[in-house]
């Protein structure tokens, strides 16, 4: 595989150039009227505090926001304030998620390695979580960090169990989900000609026959979704700088 070679072949020393695709174009149906990405999290927007995580990563050499067309100034906006200086493009989303990290791919610099898309309510990723699963994907192409599910999954239809899943194999996979750019570009593009129903990037790439690495997830990296979710993600805040 190419990718694999470009990849593997790079020089001693020579940086690795991952771009973020960060997307931000849902439209907040849980959040019970409350905008989830411009929601204040301690004084800071969450789409900020996403944006800060992602711009001190130093494997991370670009990032681009995909949105809603109504938060394209404010966003701008934004991260001009939080001089988040990797920040190097604003752009409309789509109908759907696959649509707007397509949209968000098309604005990837072509000298760009790897590819991580990212929630944009997903404010709390760790530096050692972006380290662990973009170098992952330097190996193997395809990775996404995940956690192992702590309650007991059943399946079940119209209101009655049919199994019990196995717990020690069931994972919680989180983002960002890091791939070669143009694997990601082929599987999004299947997708979409298809009209395949998929919930996320691997997902999209599982399409295709190939298989994704599972990294070491963080269950803090959690994702704005509901109301609580702002008072869990206060708290995490609070806790951090009682340490500090």
């Amino acid at each position: 595989m190419e990718w694999l070679k470009r990849l593997l072949g790079r020089e001693k020393g020579e940086q690795l150039r991952c771009a973020a695709v960060v997307v931000a174009a849902g439209s907040s149906t849980r959040m019970e009227g409350t905008d989830k990405i411009m929601a204040p999290l301690l004084g800071v927007p969450v789409i900020g505090r996403t944006v800060l995580a992602l711009n001190g990563c130093p494997l991370i050499s670009e990032i681009i926001v995909v949105t809603r067309r109504e938060l394209i100034v404010p966003v701008g906006q934004l991260c001009r304030e939080l001089e988040a200086d990797k920040v190097t493009r604003v752009v409309v989303g789509g109908k759907t998620r696959q649509e707007s990290v397509s949209l968000g791919l098309q604005e990837v610099g072509e000298d760009a390695d790897l590819v991580a898309v990212h929630d944009g309510a997903r404010p709390f990723v760790s530096q050692r979580l972006l380290r662990e699963v973009i170098l992952a994907a330097q190996t193997c192409g395809a990775a996404a960090p995940a956690v192992p599910v702590k309650d007991t999954v059943k399946r079940a239809a119209q209101g009655r169990v049919l199994e019990t899943l196995d717990r020690s194999e069931l994972f919680a996979v989180q983002t960002p989900q890091v791939f070669e750019p143009s694997l990601l570009r082929g599987a999004l593009h299947q997708v979409l000609e298809e009209g395949a129903q998929v919930t996320d990037d691997c997902m999209a790439v599982e399409h295709l026959g190939m298989s994704v690495t599972l990294t070491r997830g963080d269950y803090e990296n959690m994702k704005i979704t509901t109301p609580v979710d702002l008072i869990l993600g206060e708290a995490l805040l609070d806790r951090e700088e009682g340490e500090e």
